[in-house]
């Protein structure tokens, strides 16, 4: 009996294209011809990791050396999670399926605390050692990066190495050092271990004694005086950094379905609540015309339609006017929107309020994050009520229909009276939205605060649940406004973060406990479990408060005081006492320094680009067109098989649209704002079939060579797509009722029955009820739509069906009310739709 594989499940699980790794711009190397083998793994479900661009970067970087393979594995879904321990399958990587064990590095990201426990469960289903001092020398070595390992002690003894810093900087520092170690034939893991200790920004967990002082705070001691502390690593200069040109395209619904942009890393705003504000110092722009170079061969080697321009403050940006016209010049050539960041209020500029009236408006994102004045000079915001008005008052102006919102609650020296003011904030906006917005609307959403490692605010309490809870339902209540919508995080899920946020060694065996009874996915609403939770504390012996009530003394020893992100301490108590005097520390970028520690202005030092065109290459002019009289439309045909049978319909457009934009195909867009491309497919297959021969209708702008097109598509298609003609559209004579289509259905599991078929053959009518395309129930004969139907043998058959009532009948429904086969099976089955030409 053949061992069960991830492509065995996939007919059980739903969005299978989660597993396919197939996506365009998805490097396949060989396994032999690599020496070192790498899983970036990331802690969260597909849509959530293919969206972050790190992985992307280092994705690219690795592959590009070639004697290292580097491939994808991501959480599995609940429902995969179940298949996975059923038929005890291990969770396998992308792009080779390869099970993560037999990786010789595996590198999570880590961006969020309440992914913790997917870490544990991707190395359980992985079968890895759940702690490092578990692992043997066959084991692969398990690393961790990103923003969340400034403070890595809540998870440390699950890791063998922790990266602190930006992880291009150091990446291929640790591949080199791993050959290296696997050269020397010393096979021993504490040899590589104290290699890589060696590295700027690299924290290995096992080099550190952990005790507790009277007061219950974590102290590390080192073992080696050559690890005391682990510094920062930082890309200096982004124009010197590699950067992805060709970044996958995810199948499915990725929560950032679009071309993604750094322009800039780091901020120099200085607003004490914000950990990545401090993380990432100094701020380093990227040259214009390197970004505007990038965008454009991205854009050529994924197809997409959208571009979001990224950064911690995009509006910032020393060059974003400029940068933006050019980007749109060539946008309006070929039908780019360019989706307008989150801007910051008060950083409209004229210039940039011309260009905004051109751009696609969805919603407009403000986060006054208090809303009265004192408490935003507390945390160091920087921008006025009037400022708000101000950028409201344009946002609507210009067309956006819904602002965006974003307060906190719980920030410190907060009173009732900051609470207060979040409701006359909103109720003025309102005023805003009556009077320019023509019917527009505001959301407000609320979170509570958490304190971050790095942070003037490290050493504050977190508010309680019952407190945030009442906060919460007092705005809730008051905010009861026309075109007033409130959302808010549940403070169970924040308390719960705050925890791991400031935690220490000791929540290690929590963190085992809670995947143990069953915690996944706890950044999710639909799974958090806070009861679930609670009990595991009481379970560790572990009282959250602990971490939740902060440290009066800004000297007391603090779970990640050996981690050097390069800010001072003596800078972070300074900015916590102006934060209590409610005084203000300018903007750095205009050329204050505010003294954090972070640049010594000779080999780190803030980068900018000050508004000069001459930076940006020059572009021909856009001229705006004209669409032939008559529209060109072809008929490409193609196949759907193997792997791509698990792509649904909406994914399939987007593949073949995308495409066709790659291959340079002049494709005939709709009218309006939002023009969409003419591309339309015969046939909507369900999930799962198989087809030898359908049909796109496309609808293009120019003549074209229809062999250079099955050429140019076949090379850009992922596997089991394949073109195999492209012609002129010929309108058909109307048939009335659907074509007549033949099926091959082969069984994995259960049998076909000659007597059933016998029953069937033998019935006037075969009635069954199914919903048409108004949603209204209808009944149909299954005897009018099926022309023929033969047994091979008692797994495969062959069917001809139509329809009734204009409702095409599938196999499925045949599998199920001819042969009584259960929905198992009949997900099992596969299923291949054949051409039609003896039909």
């Amino acid at each position: 009996m053949s061992q069960t594989t991830i492509q065995d499940l996939l007919p059980l699980v739903q969005m299978p294209s989660r597993y396919l790794g197939c996506e365009a711009n998805c490097i396949k190397k060989s396994w032999e011809g690599a020496y070192l083998h790498v899983a970036l793994a990331f802690p969260d479900l597909y849509e959530i990791a293919t969206s972050h661009f790190g992985i992307q970067i280092l994705y690219a970087m690795l592959n590009a050396q070639d004697d290292i393979l580097a491939e994808r594995v991501f959480a599995p879904a609940a429902d995969m999670e179940a298949q996975l321990r059923k038929n005890a399958v291990r969770l396998s990587s992308l792009e080779s399926e390869t099970p993560l064990g037999k990786f010789d590095i595996i590198g999570f990201s880590l961006l969020y605390e309440l992914n913790y426990t997917n870490v544990i469960n991707m190395l359980d289903l992985g079968g890895i050692a759940l702690h490092a001092d578990q692992r043997s020398v066959e084991d692969p070595f398990v690393i961790a990066g990103g923003p969340c390992t400034c403070n890595p002690e809540p998870v440390a003894l699950f890791f063998d190495a922790i990266v602190v810093g930006d992880g291009e900087a150091v990446i291929l520092q640790l591949t080199d050092a791993w050959k290296t170690w696997r050269q020397s034939g010393n096979r021993k893991r504490d040899t590589l271990l104290r290699r890589w200790a060696k590295i700027k920004g690299v924290y290995i967990p096992a080099l550190f004694e952990v005790s507790y002082n009277a007061a219950g705070s974590q102290r590390l001691i080192p073992k080696s005086v050559e690890h005391r502390s682990v510094k920062r690593t930082v890309v200096s200069d982004l124009n010197d950094a590699p950067f992805p040109l060709k970044p996958i395209v995810p199948f499915g619904k990725p929560v950032h379905d679009r071309l993604r942009m750094e322009i800039a890393r780091g901020c120099t705003r200085g607003c004490r609540f914000c950990q990545a504000g401090m993380i990432y110092r100094p701020v380093r722009e990227r040259t214009p015309s390197a970004v505007l170079s990038s965008v454009s061969q991205s854009l050529h080697a994924t197809g997409y339609e959208d571009i979001s321009l990224l950064s911690l403050s995009t509006g910032d940006y020393s060059c974003i006017a400029p940068l933006m016209k050019r980007i749109m010049e060539f946008g309006r050539q070929d039908r780019v929107a360019v989706s307008l960041p989150s801007l910051r209020a008060g950083s409209l500029s004229p210039e940039l309020m011309e260009l905004i009236r051109t751009v696609r408006k969805t919603g407009f994102t403000i986060a006054p994050e208090a809303g009265s004045q004192r408490l935003r000079d507390v945390i160091n915001k920087n921008i006025t009520e009037a400022d708000i008005f101000e950028t409201v008052e344009n946002a609507f102006s210009l067309g956006w229909k819904v602002i965006k919102l974003y307060f906190m609650i719980g920030l410190p020296t907060e009173t009732q009276a900051d609470i207060e003011a979040i409701v006359s904030l909103v109720e003025k906006l309102k005023t805003i939205a009556v009077r320019k917005g023509k019917n527009g609307r505001i959301t407000v959403s609320v979170a509570t605060f958490v304190p971050k490692p790095h942070t003037p605010f490290q050493w504050e309490p977190q508010i309680g649940y019952e407190a945030a809870l009442e906060k919460i339902n007092w705005l809730k209540d008051r905010l009861k406004l026309p075109s007033v919508q409130v959302k808010w995080q549940d403070p169970k899920v924040s308390m719960v973060e705050g925890v791991w946020a400031r935690g220490d060694r000791r929540l290690n065996e929590v963190l085992l406990n809670a995947w143990k009874n069953g915690c996944r996915f706890d950044g999710w609403t639909d799974f958090f479990n806070f009861d679930r939770w609670v009990a595991v504390f009481k379970q560790t012996g572990i009282n959250p408060e602990v971490y939740l009530r902060g440290y009066s003394d800004t000297n007391a020893p603090l779970p990640w005081d050996h981690i050097d992100i390069g800010v001072e301490r003596s800078f972070l108590v300074k900015e916590r006492d102006k934060a209590l005097a409610a005084k203000l520390t300018a903007d750095c970028r205009n050329g204050c320094c505010s003294g954090c520690g972070v640049c010594d202005f000779e080999s780190l030092k803030p980068i900018t680009f000050k508004e000069r065109n001459d930076l940006l290459p020059a572009h021909a002019p856009v001229g705006e067109g004209v669409a032939p009289d008559e529209n060109l439309k072809y008929v490409l045909n193609f196949a759907k098989t193997g792997n791509a049978r698990f792509l649904g319909h909406l994914e399939m457009t987007k593949i073949f649209t995308r495409s066709l934009r790659r291959a340079k195909i002049p494709l005939k867009y709709s009218m309006g704002f939002h023009p969409m491309p003419k591309v339309s497919f015969g046939d909507t297959l369900p999930m799962g079939m198989e087809s030898e021969n359908e049909q796109i209708l496309v609808t293009l702008t120019q003549a074209i060579d229809s062999v250079e097109v099955v050429s140019l598509l076949s090379k850009l298609l992922p596997s089991g797509l394949t073109i195999s003609r492209c012609s002129p559209y010929i309108k058909p004579v109307s048939q009335g009722q659907p074509a007549l289509n033949c099926y091959r259905v082969e069984l994995k599991d259960g049998y076909f029955q000659q007597k059933d078929l016998d029953w069937f053959l033998g019935q006037h009518y075969v009635n069954i009820e199914r919903k048409n395309k108004k949603g209204k129930t209808v009944t149909i004969d299954l005897k009018k739509a099926v022309s023929r139907i033969q047994l091979v043998d008692c797994n495969v058959a062959s069917m001809t069906l139509g329809a009734d009532k204009y409702l095409s009948v599938r196999p499925a429904q045949i599998l199920k009310t001819v042969f009584h086969l259960s929905d198992l099976q009949i997900l099992t089955a596969k299923i291949s739709k054949q051409k039609n030409d003896d039909v």
